[in-house]
């Protein structure tokens, strides 16, 4: 498979900053396999969609490492080349990802899919009780869109498809691929469709940041949270915590809700002060280093939502 690199100006400050890197590189390093396509993205959601259609045909590179905080994440200069080189780029979009648009816009890019162009968005959204610092002036679009599985499906379909235009003798591998986990994820939705419809609450606690707007919106559901979507709060005013706890015994639920990378400690104060549950919910934003070297993915981790749904709708 025949590939071409366009020089341009981000491409030439990285390869001058790597210069002296790349001449200490030793011959054991691997090289990319050429008869393979190589795929670059941003964050988990799309390396994990991408790994499950492209399989065995593609090298796939995740820029963003497990654990690490992808709202502040800004690519490397050697990230940088493996972008500019690269078959395909995934990136989510939005402006946690201003600077892959800037790379796009001057050229850096050949080929890409933002996820958020597959989906309708939605913006983010100042909930009543949530602890906002300060007051924004523009709303923000949500980001976090493949927190639906009905989202999900329809990224999945999209970057199926870009793989078959890039290479058509493996389209009928993709397409099976697809086909595949586009079955499991309408499993996946027929289960959270059931499970709400026989629930016997249909309001969410969650103690952390609300990453999940596009799920609930999707399973008609309403939800409290300490913070929105993208927020870089972490510790909120007692009046929030206040403010949840009071929900919780209003509403008699049986659990509150943490998302993944939390420390646990408002989930504790709202368990100790109600008696409930608390029970994990992810937003499949990144993984653990454990978890990804375990395999663990989207719908794994969905999976363990399902529980927690169950749980915390009662």
């Amino acid at each position: 498979m025949c590939k071409t690199i366009r020089i341009t100006l981000a491409g030439l400050l990285a390869a001058a900053l790597l210069l002296p890197l790349l001449c200490a590189c030793t011959a054991a390093e691997t090289e990319p396999d050429p008869d393979k396509l190589s795929i670059v993205c941003t964050d988990f959601p799309a390396y994990d969609f991408a790994r499950a259609i492209a399989g065995d045909r593609a090298e796939i590179l995740l820029l963003i490492k497990p654990g690490a905080e992808s709202h502040s994440f800004e690519p490397t200069p050697k990230e940088i080349l493996s972008i500019e080189s690269c078959d395909l780029f995934i990136c989510n979009g939005g402006e946690s990802e201003a600077w892959a648009e800037r790379l796009y816009r001057d050229g850096g890019i050949e080929r890409r899919l933002v996820m958020m162009d597959c989906v309708e968005t939605v913006t983010e959204e100042e909930k009543e009780g949530m602890y906002v610092r300060g007051e924004e002036d523009e709303e923000e679009l949500d980001e976090h869109v493949w927190t639906s599985p009905v989202n999900a499906a329809a990224i999945v379909s999209a970057i199926c498809d870009e793989l078959c235009k890039l290479s058509s003798d493996d389209a009928t591998y993709f397409r099976a691929n697809c086909d595949a986990y586009r079955a499991r994820l309408a499993e996946l939705d027929s289960e959270f469709r059931r499970t709400v419809a026989n629930a016997k609450h249909d309001v969410l606690v969650f103690a952390d940041r609300f990453p999940m707007r596009y799920f609930t919106l999707e399973y008609g559901l309403d939800y409290f949270a300490a913070f929105p979507g993208c927020s870089g709060e972490t510790e909120p005013s007692a009046k929030t915590v206040a403010f949840l706890i009071d929900k919780v015994r209003d509403e008699k639920l049986p659990a509150v809700l943490y998302m993944e990378f939390s420390n646990q400690k408002m989930a504790d104060v709202i368990c100790e002060e109600t008696g409930c549950k608390k029970l994990p919910f992810y937003s499949v934003h990144n993984v653990t280093a454990e978890q990804l070297e375990a395999g663990l993915g989207y719908l794994d981790l969905m999976e363990i939502n399902l529980k927690s749904l169950k749980e915390a709708l009662g």
